[in-house]
């Protein structure tokens, strides 16, 4: 493979060593291109909690970065950490959907690592390829559907070759001969025999030529057409047969004549493996001297070795003078080999033969998740740098590795070392929940109170990732619980928020203030009610929580409970002795925000309770108000009944009625239940427009209807003018809409100005 080729495809191993590339490995590969690519963060956070690959919870702490590749790159980070299922889903249907260009891009590159694999069954992230070939770019799917390689065409088999039937006594005569190494009388009858035919075993000539050490009948064999690699039934070649007699000078001779020294048999041994078992010790140098000449910077020995973990030969090649730091095609050594393979015996031989350690061991090892490797690199490391010991740290903490983590730790890696978002070790140990990693740190002496740049604590990052085990094991070391964070919550507003009731219990039992207020005077109740969190907010009542605590706005966690329209928490607040009257600044009460959000179960929960119905918020507007508004009709009838149609006439800071407001949002029978009740049809508003002329200004023909066709003890008055001297035909006839025109056509025929 070509150095060009080598840096387009990053992912392709040497040649009978391909690995399938995965989703992971393509994130990881076009990391710094996804980051610099991806031009609309949170919508493709968005579509990554709707798939379920992220929590609304991370999805918040995304919320914190400032800059898009700050948080692009903290997204591909998450991703990385949440392993192969995660990233296939990121890049298909979320990047697709989101980034179509960018996807389209990682695409043909996915492609080209498929097609130079050449094995459709080892296209794993072809996953962006399987579910998407109906977009894939015509030049690309033909070259995955018909890769360049030559297919060899299927031949008849050849004529039999003459295994014993050459005579079978000139084929005995012919094998004798060779074996007693008698070269005249081979020459003598050779003529008539097939120089590769074949014995009982499958042998050939030169077999049986190099198993004696003939070397004059082996050149003389291959001279006559001899197939230097031809395969016995136990699949050895000659070379396998010299090799495992020690036959110095017959492997020689093979070798210059082209033998294959890597040509493995049915026990997948090379003619090397069965010199060293053999103990033939030159044979092995042989082999070696002839890999330095012929086979520089590819795989060698070593490499297949250390892949296999034979540590055995792999000894033996190393006390023979291999070099330890040969590298293949893709410029890995041995070491490198073995890590990735988790090879722990062969690791440590190569270590102690000097091999070197340089950054990609390190990363390899992290995909082993061997700490005992990884214990063994920082042993034998030689001044590794301090920021390749700290981004080891952070990728240990990331993959819940506490042994690595306090193997670096040891070798001098600085526990409270922030990386490029500012976060510690442990403050991201907290953040995702790894828990192990953590305590690891905690041991080893990390800062329990340092913070994250928006001022967060490893505590408010515990509570927040549901993680128990490191929430109780700060808490042991002396963090105060009731420890502020962003804006001033405590850890407990944030078990609240995110409903977290056994990290409650955990934060309420250690001492914390269950009425701890915010910069925005909010306690933990104030939230737990908001996000309807209703076992969250259980535990703060049972633990004194006051209900009736006011935030800024004087709003109660009855008034957040009511706005969230939960039916249960409200029960419970008010089962708790919530007071339903409560006014906000706005002099709403609960019972006024339950109507604006049309919910009629929990209006009949705050008018069973005592709620009044009567009272007017800052602009005047009763709760009757805003149900009209809304157009429920079912809590208008509530309304009423509680209010026993004493409020139906109110007005607001603008003189206007219920029946002013049916009319103005088109609730037809809203007005004719509010008519049928006795209000008066013809009330002014302070621009003097009565509910006709609020239905014909907006328009709603079926309101405009039930009021000019009320006739049960009053009418509507159809020549009232307001203030600008309109009456209601003229404010219909001044509107510009279809709608406008039908309630003009409608009056007029009222008035019989036209049939």
């Amino acid at each position: 493979m070509s150095a060009a080729s080598s840096v387009l495809f990053p992912l392709i191993p040497p040649q009978g060593q391909f690995t399938n590339p995965y989703a992971v490995d393509v994130l990881k590969t076009k990391k710094e291109e996804l980051i610099e690519g991806i031009k609309n963060p949170e919508e493709l956070i968005n579509l990554l909690v709707d798939h379920g690959i992220f929590s609304t919870d991370k999805k918040m702490v995304m919320s914190y970065y400032r800059t898009r590749t700050e948080k692009n790159s903290r997204l591909v980070d998450i991703l990385l950490s949440k392993g192969e299922r995660a990233c296939r889903l990121f890049f298909y249907p979320c990047l697709k959907q989101i980034e179509p260009s960018l996807y389209n891009s990682i695409k043909i590159y996915v492609n080209h690592v498929n097609h130079a694999v050449g094995d459709g069954r080892r296209q794993l992230v072809g996953y962006l390829l399987e579910r998407d070939k109906e977009n894939l770019p015509k030049t690309v799917k033909k070259e995955t559907q018909k890769p360049s390689v030559k297919v060899k065409e299927k031949k008849s088999p050849p004529p039999e070759t003459p295994r014993q039937k050459v005579g079978q006594q000139s084929t005995v005569g012919v094998f004798d001969a060779v074996m007693k190494g008698d070269l005249s009388t081979l020459e003598a009858i050779l003529k008539g025999s097939n120089v590769n035919a074949v014995n009982s075993s499958g042998e050939t000539l030169l077999h049986v030529a190099a198993s004696n050490g003939h070397v004059p009948v082996i050149e003389f064999l291959l001279s006559k057409g001899a197939k230097v690699d031809a395969k016995d039934k136990k699949r050895r070649t000659p070379l396998h047969r010299a090799a495992e007699n020690g036959h110095i000078e017959a492997a020689r001779v093979l070798l210059q004549a082209g033998a294959n020294m890597y040509s493995l048999d049915s026990d997948s041994q090379s003619p090397l493996h069965l010199a060293a078992q053999n103990n033939h010790h030159h044979m092995v140098k042989l082999f070696l001297q002839e890999e330095g000449k012929r086979y520089k910077n590819r795989t060698n020995f070593l490499h297949q070795e250390a892949s296999k973990d034979n540590s055995r030969l792999v000894e033996i090649l190393l006390k023979n003078g291999v070099s330890v730091d040969g590298m293949d095609e893709k410029k890995r050594t041995a070491l490198y080999h073995a890590v990735s393979g988790g090879h722990e015996s062969t690791v440590k031989l190569l270590l102690e033969a000097g091999a070197t350690i340089d950054p990609s061991i390190i990363d390899v090892a992290f995909s082993t998740n061997n700490e005992y490797i990884f214990g063994l690199l920082l042993q034998y490391s030689k001044g590794l740098s301090p920021d390749t010991m700290i981004s080891a740290m952070f990728k240990a903490v990331k993959l819940n590795l506490f042994g690595i983590i306090k193997a670096l730790i040891d070798k001098g890696t600085d526990v409270n070392a922030r990386n490029d978002i500012q976060y510690t070790p442990l403050l991201l140990a907290a953040e995702l929940g790894k828990s192990e990693a953590a305590q690891a740190l905690i041991e080893k002496g990390a800062q329990v109170g340092d913070r994250t740049p928006n001022l967060n604590t490893a505590l408010h990052l515990s509570v927040q990732a549901g993680d128990v085990s490191t929430t109780n094991l700060l808490l042991r070391k002396g963090i105060n619980v009731n420890i502020t964070g962003p804006g001033e919550q405590t850890p407990l507003h944030v078990a609240a928020y995110h409903n977290r009731p056994d990290l409650s219990d955990i934060l309420l039992a250690a001492g914390a203030n269950v009425n701890a207020v915010t910069k925005e005077s909010v306690t933990p109740l104030h939230l737990a009610s908001q996000r309807n969190n209703v076992d969250v907010a259980r535990n703060l009542i049972e633990h004194k929580a006051n209900v009736n605590a006011k935030d800024k706005n004087s709003k109660t966690p009855l008034h957040m409970a009511t706005e969230g329209g939960g039916l249960p928490l409200v029960q419970l607040l008010l089962n708790s002795k919530a007071d339903p009257n409560v006014p906000d600044k706005e002099k709403k009460t609960p019972l006024h925000l339950a109507a604006i959000g049309g919910n009629s179960e929990v209006v009949s929960a705050l008018l069973n309770s005592q709620a009044r119905c009567g009272v007017k918020d800052m602009d005047g507007c009763t709760p009757i108000h805003y149900a009209t508004t809304s157009g429920n009709v079912d809590i208008v009838k509530s309304l009423m009944k509680a209010g026993k149609n004493k409020n139906l006439e109110d007005k607001n800071v603008w003189r206007k009625t219920p029946l002013h407001l049916a009319a103005e949002h088109g609730h037809s029978d809203i007005i004719h239940l509010l008519l049928t009740n006795g209000v008066a049809i013809d009330p002014l508003d302070s621009n003097r427009d009565t509910p006709l002329h609020c239905a014909c200004r907006a328009a709603h023909l079926s309101s405009v209807q039930t009021l000019v066709g009320w006739n049960q003890g009053q009418k509507a008055n159809l020549q009232a003018t307001n203030s600008l001297k309109k009456t209601p035909l003229q404010v219909a006839e001044a509107g510009s809409t279809d709608g406008h025109q039908e309630v003009a056509t409608l009056l007029k025929k009222k008035m019989l100005i036209i049939k």
